[in-house]
């Protein structure tokens, strides 16, 4: 047999490889892009949110989520739960109806959407006729009201949607019953709102955008009352008691209408104006809450005056006296109350307003004096100052994590310790095995820390850097004044806040030391920051060093920005991580690379023009060096300058093109190779050899393209550079133009480091034949395992390194993976990338993966995705391509520039500015939801009684079915009613087979 099996094919590592990696996407962290409906449920406490993309996303107590995805990828418009069920109808911009239920599959709940439908009217009927702008699901669970822009009244059955045609409800029987001036005056229009009454479900609400409301009989198909409004309708909404409800219209105004049995054509009670008398905005939405003193909640949408508020997005709370309109920093979407929704309970005693706006979801504690806000552990607002930056500590001491937690406990004093109020489902998913910790670096300056050991990205602390420079905004300020002189009352809410003082405070490069509690952070303008953390407040001054990367070089001039101005004197900070010194990169360009050593107490930086390093202990420059090429005039002019040189580009990619095609033309003969070689860079020559297929040729490019000093990155190791006897330690520079530096270093042992200075001596400069740029860098040791973290063996975290047998070195460009033996830095192994589709590397790390079947083997390999979006998995250190996934598009090009793996297989990337996707490359270490949501015992003084919901349930179960090969899952009558465990059990052994089968047809 063995003479079939193709060469290196190895079953049994084969087998090993399928315990070690298993791709999966497990969960969106963040807040939905561009989200566009909002629904809650009071039944099942939950949530959903829709999107313009058709995604719809429901969520519960912290660690419950679900996830659905409209096949059409049309806008979700609205969103209705279906009353003490657990189903929702989804309603999209393209007219169709979507039914979703909450299925239990394999233990856990799972979100599946059952059928879809569109309204159709007779032939030759316009559009408008079926197009639905109102959905009513009945409290009887069996059938929905469809308004339209007709006028007309749709009844459809659930679940099969079908159309009840002699139910309808027509605007010409609406008219009858309406005085025939007002008729004349006005016509019914579109169906602006459905109401069903909260004491009588046969009767049901009717709101016409001309104004024009109708209480509707459903028993005898005729309308009982009718209320003429004056204005254009917006909303409506029933008070509990149903003896009144409130109307809100476009010129900002709100009216309340009584019902009664004696008056047919009441007059309205009361037409308010809150912040009349100058024409105001439309009030869209209104809610009126009863509570045990008399005094109600009267919450509305909009309504501010259009001259001076008219791009203000607000919702205003009135309570007796209290009176303070909520102001967002982005578009209100929707928002809903919740209140108590017990049949039995007398009030409505509101306690929290959740508020979905464009960009942020913001939730208000309405039972807490203030109304302060609530802090989310979900949905967080990731965007609120655009990202720039990320990076993913794995497995956080326990004492680290609290300290941060202390830290970011202080800021939160202005929240409310109410509950999180959307508790429904339960979280069913195993505790985190560690906590991890994932930064994010903003445009404005700040340094998030979230926690992201489980399925809910929640932040613990905010670190600003804003303090140390001066900019024209003071720290100071109050960001959520309240004027309580002015009129209308305003109050700023939520975090989103996209505007940054100055572009230079944009944080690049992020590292922290997870064993020493220095962070160290690098901006736009070549500010680097070296932090601890401290647990209380503290002023100091924060010492400064400048580290010149041209060298005072002649025929140099800088065209971009200007470096931030500094405070002079002590500065006051808040506990947490506080700056203690600042280095200035000249110019003062990106850092475009960072790495931290807290055991040496070293930082080194690096920018377009050269790198340095820093000695924060005794606060003093080590050394610079630059790197900038005679040819790099564009790294001169800085990312925010606008003077840039198009005849140069147009220039070099020409010269490109023109050496490809004689390259080509040479190679007709033969293959040529990219070899390294030590020493000074010098011209490069191809040498012949013959390629395997998959391998890429690789292009030789020219010293004179632009932006080769670029460092790439920068890595410390303790390891052999000089002589094979003796070990010291080492900084490794990579720069755009595929060379790669390396710096002896003489660190005074600890009793001398604050009296002897810190050496560096230039060892080693390796230059890439095919000067492809330098993503990478890693030491290996005797054993072929990389080197461990700082601190992490004085920790007992790590086995002590191998430095016995010989180490080598990794060096991975973009085209290539190369092994090189130390220390002659000698060729010993390399790995070409394929060039079918012109594949890159743009991310590589090291990352361990254990097995799943057994606690005693895990391996270190690497971890590359390129810029094709893919995702290979290469073993260390014999360069074998283990695996390959598709992850992100290719197109995608901020997705693939995002993405940060984690030191054990996972990894997070944006799929939109405000959304972290993460995926898992391990089969051992998976984040993902797992949660269920039981269907909780519908009370019996509801409208429909348990018995004939279930008579009904199953009398409909058996009459529908699909002709073809989908059968409705008999799980639907479990859910409509009380069924003891064996009926469930053995309802569950007849329908999972039905439930497997209509899945893999609607995939």
């Amino acid at each position: 047999m063995r003479r079939f099996l193709r060469p290196g094919h190895d079953p049994v590592r084969e087998r090993l490889k399928r315990d070690l990696f298993q791709f999966n996407k497990t969960v969106e962290h963040g807040f939905p892009h561009q989200p566009s409906a909002l629904g809650y449920s009071p039944f099942l406490r939950l949530m959903a949110i829709g999107t313009r993309s058709g995604a719809i996303k429901l969520y519960g107590a912290p660690g419950v989520e679900f996830m659905g995805l409209h096949e059409e990828n049309n806008t979700v418009m609205q969103i209705h739960f279906i009353p003490d069920q657990c189903q929702l109808v989804t309603l999209l911009d393209d007219n169709s109806l979507h039914l979703w239920s909450l299925k239990q599959h394999s233990g856990a709940s799972e979100l599946r959407e059952e059928h879809r439908f569109t309204l159709k009217g007779p032939p030759g009927s316009p559009p408008s006729a079926t197009q639905v702008t109102a959905v009513l699901p009945h409290s009887s669970r069996e059938v929905l009201y469809l308004g339209t822009e007709s006028g007309n009244i749709f009844v459809v059955e659930l679940p099969s949607f079908r159309v009840v045609e002699d139910r309808t409800i027509t605007s010409e029987a609406v008219l009858q019953r309406v005085p025939e001036d007002y008729c004349n005056r006005r016509s019914c229009e579109l169906v602006e709102a459905l109401r069903e009454h909260p004491k009588n479900p046969d009767q049901i609400l009717i709101g016409y955008s001309r104004g024009l409301i109708v209480l509707w009989d459903l028993q005898n198909n005729k309308v009982t009352h009718h209320f003429l409004g004056s204005q254009q309708l917006e909303n409506l909404y029933w008070q509990r008691d149903g003896s009144k409800f409130i109307s809100c219209h476009y010129d900002g105004s709100y009216t309340q209408w009584p019902v009664s049995s004696d008056n047919r054509h009441p007059e309205p009670l009361e037409n308010f104006v809150p912040y009349g008398p100058f024409p105001c905005k439309a009030i869209s939405k209104i809610y009126w809450q009863t509570t045990k003193n008399g005094l109600p909640y009267i919450i509305f949408q909009g309504g501010m005056p259009r001259a001076s508020y008219g791009d203000r997005h607000s919702i205003s709370v009135v309570h007796g006296s209290q009176q303070i309109a909520f102001d967002f920093t982005s578009r209100v979407i929707d928002f809903f109350i919740i209140f108590s929704s017990e049949p039995t309970a007398e009030f409505d005693d509101p306690s929290a307003m959740v508020v979905l706006a464009e960009e942020e979801l913001v939730v208000i504690d309405l039972k807490t004096a203030g109304w302060p806000a609530v802090h989310p552990p979900y949905l967080a607002s990731l965007h609120c100052s655009a990202i720039t930056c990320s990076h993913h500590v794995s497995n956080i001491p326990l004492k680290l994590w609290e300290r941060i937690i202390s830290a970011g406990s202080k800021q939160n004093i202005h929240y409310s310790s109410m509950p999180w109020p959307i508790d429904g489902g339960t979280n069913i998913a195993p505790d985190p095995p560690q906590r991890d910790l994932l930064l994010t670096g903003h445009e404005d300056g700040t340094v998030r820390f979230w926690d992201a050991s489980g399925v809910c990205l929640h932040l613990l602390y905010k670190l600003s850097t804003v303090r140390v420079f001066l900019t024209d905004a003071d720290p100071n300020d109050n960001m959520n004044p309240l004027g309580e002189d002015e009129w209308p009352p305003l109050r700023k809410v939520g975090t989103f806040d996209p505007y940054s003082d100055d572009p230079r405070l944009g944080i690049q490069k992020i590292y922290l030391c997870k064993y020493s509690g220095y962070l160290a952070v690098a901006g736009t303008a070549g500010q680097v920051l070296v932090m601890e953390l401290n647990d209380e407040d503290a002023e100091h001054v924060v010492d400064h060093a400048e580290a010149d990367l041209l060298q005072d070089q002649e025929g140099y001039r800088w065209k971009g920005h200007e470096k931030l101005r500094t405070r002079d004197g002590p500065v006051r900070f808040e506990a947490g991580f506080q700056p203690f010194v600042l280095v200035q990169c000249q110019p003062p360009a990106v850092v475009t690379s960072l790495a931290l050593h807290s055991e040496w107490k070293l930082v080194a930086f690096g920018t377009s023009h050269g790198f340095g390093l820093f000695d924060h202990q005794q606060k003093r420059l080590v050394f610079v060096k630059c790197t900038l090429h005679p040819s790099d005039q564009l790294a001169l002019e800085g990312p925010l300058s606008r003077v840039k040189s198009l005849k140069k580009s147009l220039r070099q990619s020409f010269r490109r093109i023109r050496r490809s095609r004689v390259s080509g033309r040479k190679r007709r003969g033969g293959s040529g190779n990219a070899s390294e070689v030590r020493g000074p860079p010098f011209r490069d020559t191809l040498q012949e050899m013959e390629l395997a297929p998959v391998q890429r040729k690789i292009e030789a490019r020219s010293a004179e393209d632009s932006f080769t000093g670029f460092v790439r990155t920068l890595y410390f190791a303790d390891t052999f550079l000089r002589d094979s006897s003796r070990h010291c330690p080492s900084l490794w520079a990579g720069t755009n133009g595929g060379t790669v530096y390396a710096f002896c270093l003489r660190v005074p042992p600890a009793e001398r480091r604050m009296d002897e200075p810190v050496r560096a001596e230039q060892a080693k400069e390796i230059q890439l034949m095919h000067r492809a740029p330098v993503v990478g860098i890693l030491v290996l040791d005797g054993r072929s395992n990389p080197l461990p973290e700082p601190l992490e063996v004085a920790h007992d975290l790590s086995k002590s390194p191998d430095m016995q047998g010989s180490h080598q070195l990794l060096v991975v460009s973009e085209e290539q993976f190369k092994v090189f033996t130390l220390p002659k830095v000698s060729s010993k192994l390399k790995l070409k990338l394929t060039a079918l589709e012109g594949c890159r590397v743009r991310k590589v790390t090291v990352a361990n993966f254990g097995s799943c079947k057994t606690d005693d083997y895990s391996e270190n390999d690497l971890a590359v995705l390129t810029n094709l979006g893919d995702i290979q998995i290469i073993s260390l250190p014999f360069l074998k391509l283990q695996i390959r996934y598709p992850c992100i598009r290719k197109e995608d090009v901020s997705g693939i520039a995002s993405c940060v793996f984690t030191k054990y297989g996972q990894g997070f990337y944006l799929i939109s500015p405000s959304e972290f996707e993460r995926f898992s490359l391990s089969t051992k270490w998976l984040v993902e939801p797992r949660c269920v949501v039981d269907m909780p015992e519908v009370t019996s003084n509801n409208h429909v009684h348990n018995k004939s919901g279930m008579e009904n349930a199953v009398r409909k179960s058996s009459k529908q079915r699909h002709e073809g090969n989908i059968v409705t899952c008999l799980h639907s009558v479990v859910a409509s009613s009380e069924v003891s465990c064996m009926w469930q059990e053995s309802l569950e052994r007849i329908g999972c087979s039905f439930c497997w089968k209509e899945e893999a047809v609607g995939r």
